[in-house]
This record gives structure tokens, C-alpha cells and sequence, in this order.
């Protein structure tokens, strides 16, 4: 498998530190209110490449940190009256709720800052023994100056940044691209007992503290969006190697960003959106199914239409896979000697998806593989077919859609009576020949969301 390493700006063969085990860190969010739907495209296409690597046989571990002591938490607290943690519990448990109905696998760890201050406390100890840190204060800074190799994941001209950075004036700091470690208490604010005083961690730390605390010195997978990689990833870099003497990360991945109706997503324009507010007006699963059509470094466009085109794609998967379930249950044929290339076929698209994925996971062309499937299913798969053919193409069908965790929920075969009792009458309408009433029934099960389709092994029918 090969992954676009922003380390070195190439595709690179992934091997990992351990062999069968994958050390991987995604950045989570800052809970002070629902995620937005720019925040779950990482925690979508990640999940997607830590179920790719279970699929192939790996074990991996897989951290997720919750931002649980913020400005924005801070903020919010103020502003409702109550305190920090009650609103980092609050939209904790809400993130739960939207991450499991985009279908996001729950992390291995999911950390909390406030639940690793003293480790916090301890690595910023030993980063100002080497002598990469310094108090002002109570504030304590990294010295950027100190570690040579800064700048070197975002490739950025740090002497413009430097000139950039001194706009923002900050008497305490040596150098201005130095950045806080811990943060001196103010009034109204959570804190805790440290060396320097009463206070509370920077925004960088927590992440390279939970990282070596949970996954060790070096990790094989660090993952965020785009936005992330300068300045929180390269501080992580840059405290998290200077306190070590080891490379932090081998592979560093980042996902592009999402455009609103071809805008910049942002509060000021109105086309802000949270995950919950989509989610009133459409099943997240179209979302997920959506955001994996595209690369994951490509930026990519949200919007009503393209939207409305992932949930009809989505559907077709759903046809597909029911109508397999329905011949299963209605067919009993041995194979057939002609049957024995599709046997061959259907492990072909398997090749051709692992390919895709391989190819620094692209979800986009695995989803075309597995449309490819879904024709070829439609058009030599039927009625006519054996048991064990229709048995192969749908195994087939759920291990692809699996690894994307897609077209996977169970249909409800339990129909509320009044349906029930309607098909039944439509079916004995139409053995007395009154196809009127037959079609009336029809459709009026049309308007209640349920189509009805005739076959020869009887009536068959599916959500809309």
C-alpha cells in the first residue's frame, strides 16, 4: 500500500514500525459544540483507512484525543453558566451520537486533556531540562530556534513567518514563532497546580503527550485535516522530537477541504453547517457515502445536488444488495458449469478494489469498482442462477461495502400491520383480476415509501 506522505511530498510505500500492527493518531475535536461537517471528513476517511488496514489482516491501534479544556470550552461555560466540564461531557456524549450515525468506528482510545495533566506537566518539565522551553510568567514557550529542523512538515519560509508573527505582539515570547506550552491561569478559568504555577496546557502539547503516552516515541500514522498542518502539526513535530531525539511520525496524512456550494465554509457567510444540522434533513449515511467519492487530499463540494446524487447512488447499492438477499431466500439450484468464470469475476473486482485502495487510499475508484460489481451482478446474476453463485456475489458485495462501511444496515423485514395487511389485500386483488384496486394499493404503498416489485418467486419490496 502506498500513502502521500506531507513529510516528504510523495506517495510512499507504508511499512509499518511493528510488523502486523499500525500505530495511528487522528486529531479529534475541541468540544464546546456539535462538529461541523468540515470536521468529519477526516474522522470519516480515517476511520475508512483504519478499517482498510483490519481488512488486511492488521492490528491497529487507534488514537482519537477529545480537546477538553479550551478557550472555546472556556468561552461556553461563561456563557451558560456552568463549567468546562459540564460542556466538554455535554458535547462529548453528542459527538457520539453523530460520529456512530456516520458510521465512525469507536477509537481504541479516546483521551481526554484533563485526563493527562500530570503526563503533560512531565513532558514539558523535560523539554525545559534540554533546554527547549522557557518560563515567562507562569507561561512556559517552546523555543523554536532551538530545534532545527522547524518548519520542515509544512515547508514553510519560516523568516516570512517570522515577519508575519511579529504583528502579533507578545513581549513574553524570545522569538515570535515560539508557542505556549502552559498557559498561566486567569480569572474565571480551570487550572492546575504545576512548577510555574497555577494554570493550564497550550493547544500543541496534548496531542504529543496522548500520542507517546498511548502509541510510544514514534508512531506510524499521524492524521488530520489539511488546516492542521501548520502551525498544531509542526509544533508537534518540533516538541515531540526535541523531547525524544526520535522521529515523531513516520507518515503524515492530511485530507483537503470541503467548499459549501463552491464557498468557503465559514460562519460570516451563512453556509456553516453542523453534522447535527444535516443530519434533520438526511441520513448520514448519504453523507459518509459522499464524502468517500472523492480523494480524500482532493477539496471537495458540498452541496444540496451532489448530495441528492450520493443518496440515489447509495440506493442502487441498497437495490442491489436486497435483491441478493431476496434471490438467496428464493432459489435453490446447484451451480452450473457456465457459472464457473463469474466465480472468477467477482474475485476479480476484489483485485481491482484492493488496487484502488492501495493507491494512497483512493475511495473514489473503489467506489467505481464496486459500482462495476453492482452492474455486473444485475446483468448475469437472476432468477436462473444457483444458490451458491448468488451466495459468492453477495459475500463479495459486503466485503467491499464493508471496508467502507457503506450499503451495510440490515433492511427492517418487520413491516408495521396496515402494510402488511395492504400487500396481502393487493395480492388477493389481483388473483380476483381487479387491477384497479391492485394499482390503487400499489400506489398508495408508493406515497408510504414502500415499492413493490413482482418477480416470479412473488412480491418483493424495499424501502425509498
Amino acid at each position: 500500500m502506498k500513502l502521500y506522505n506531507t513529510l516528504t511530498r510523495q506517495k510512499e510505500e507504508f511499512v509499518p514500525i511493528e510488523e502486523g500492527k499500525v500505530k495511528m493518531y487522528v486529531c479529534g475535536p475541541t468540544v464546546y459544540n456539535y462538529f461541523h461537517i468540515g470536521n468529519a471528513r477526516p474522522f470519516i476517511m480515517f476511520d475508512v483507512l483504519r478499517r482498510y488496514f483490519e481488512y488486511k489482516g492488521y492490528e491497529v491501534l487507534y488514537v482519537q484525543n477529545f480537546t477538553d479544556v479550551d478557550d472555546k470550552i472556556i468561552n461556553k461555560a461563561n456563557e451558560e453558566g456552568i463549567s468546562a466540564k459540564e460542556v466538554a461531557n455535554k458535547y462529548i456524549k453528542e459527538y457520539f451520537k453523530d460520529a456512530d450515525a456516520l458510521g465512525i468506528k469507536r477509537a481504541t482510545v479516546h483521551p481526554r486533556v484533563t485526563e493527562n495533566i500530570n503526563e503533560i506537566i512531565d513532558f514539558i518539565k523535560d523539554l525545559q531540562q534540554k533546554g527547549y522551553a522557557y518560563e515567562v510568567d507562569g507561561d512556559v514557550y517552546f523555543d523554536t530556534k532551538k530545534f532545527e529542523d522547524y518548519g520542515k512538515l509544512s515547508k514553510q519560509n519560516i523568516k516570512e513567518l517570522e515577519l508575519g508573527a511579529r504583528i502579533e505582539v507578545n513581549d513574553k515570547k524570545k522569538n515570535p514563532m515560539d508557542f505556549v506550552l502552559w498557559k498561566a491561569k486567569k480569572e474565571n478559568e480551570p487550572g492546575w497546580e504545576s512548577p510555574w504555577g497555577e494554570g493550564r496546557p497550550g493547544w500543541h502539547i496534548e496531542c504529543s503527550v496522548m500520542a507517546s503516552r498511548y502509541l510510544g516515541d514514534t508512531i506510524d500514522i499521524h492524521a488530520g485535516g489539511q488546516d492542521l498542518t501548520f502551525p498544531h502539526h509542526e509544533n508537534e513535530i518540533a516538541q515531540s522530537e526535541a523531547k525524544s531525539g526520535k522521529q515523531f511520525a513516520r507518515y503524515w496524512l492530511h485530507n483537503g477541504y470541503i467548499n459549501i456550494n463552491n464557498e468557503k465554509m465559514s460562519k460570516s457567510k451563512g453556509n456553516f453547517f453542523t453534522v447535527r444540522d444535516i443530519s434533520k434533513e438526511v441520513d448520514l449515511e448519504v453523507v459518509r457515502f459522499f464524502m468517500l467519492s472523492s480523494h480524500y487530499r482532493n477539496p471537495v463540494n458540498f452541496s444540496d445536488e451532489l448530495l441528492n446524487q450520493a443518496k440515489s447512488g447509495l440506493e442502487r447499492l441498497y437495490n442491489c444488495k436486497e435483491k441478493l438477499e431476496f434471490l438467496i431466500k428464493n432459489i435453490q439450484g446447484d451451480i452450473k458449469e457456465n457459472e464457473q468464470p463469474i466465480k472468477k469475476e467477482l474475485n476479480d473486482f476484489k483485485k481491482k478494489f484492493e488496487e484502488s485502495m492501495d493507491d494512497d487510499l483512493n475511495t473514489a475508484d473503489a467506489i467505481s469498482v464496486i459500482f462495476e460489481l453492482v452492474r455486473y451482478i444485475n446483468t448475469n446474476i437472476n432468477e436462473n442462477s444457483s444458490l451458491e453463485i448468488a451466495q459468492d456475489a453477495l459475500l463479495v458485495f459486503k466485503e467491499l461495502t464493508g471496508v467502507l462501511n457503506i450499503a451495510n444496515k440490515e433492511k427492517n423485514d418487520i413491516l408495521d400491520e396496515e402494510i402488511e395487511k395492504m400487500i396481502q389485500e393487493r395480492q388477493k386483488a389481483k388473483k380476483e383480476k381487479n387491477f384497479e384496486l391492485a394499482d390503487k394499493i400499489r400506489d398508495d404503498l408508493k406515497k408510504m415509501g414502500i415499492i413493490l416489485e413482482d418477480t416470479r418467486q412473488g412480491v418483493k419490496w424495499r424501502r425509498v
